[in-house]
């Protein structure tokens, strides 16, 4: 695979996302290179195993991290990949979940970062 750039965003632990490019901000632009998978709104929707991946990366951060309240948010952020998983997601309770993810972590940017790119790949399932 080619070499992805993502404009200055920078996510801990190394950010790379298989086949995509993570952007934040209001009007950051993910730029996706050699994914094959060019998809007509630019190439910004993911798949649900690779909103799962970010999960799992999100889960591995919060047990490094020390969020007051991260046992709840692992459980929760497991709750949400197997939802995922399901035969048919059902996008409201992602959507709400990922919503009180990004509220739940400000200030710690590791987590943050992740809490966003998720939010907005949910939204964009």
């Amino acid at each position: 695979m080619g070499m992805q750039s993502n404009n200055g965003i920078s996510a801990t632990g190394g950010s790379n996302v298989v086949g995509n490019a993570v952007a934040s901000g209001r009007n950051a632009q993910a730029e996706v290179r050699d994914s094959g998978l060019t998809q007509s709104d630019g190439g910004r929707q993911r798949s649900p195993q690779e909103i799962g991946e970010l999960l799992s990366r999100l889960i591995d951060e919060l047990g490094r991290s020390e969020h007051p309240e991260r046992a709840d948010l692992i459980e929760a952020a497991e709750d949400a990949r197997e939802e995922l998983a399901s035969e048919a997601p059902r996008k409201g309770k992602l959507k709400v979940f990922a919503r009180a993810l990004v509220g739940a972590v400000p200030g710690f940017t590791a987590l943050a970062s992740l809490a966003v790119a998720i939010e907005e790949a949910i939204r964009g399932l």
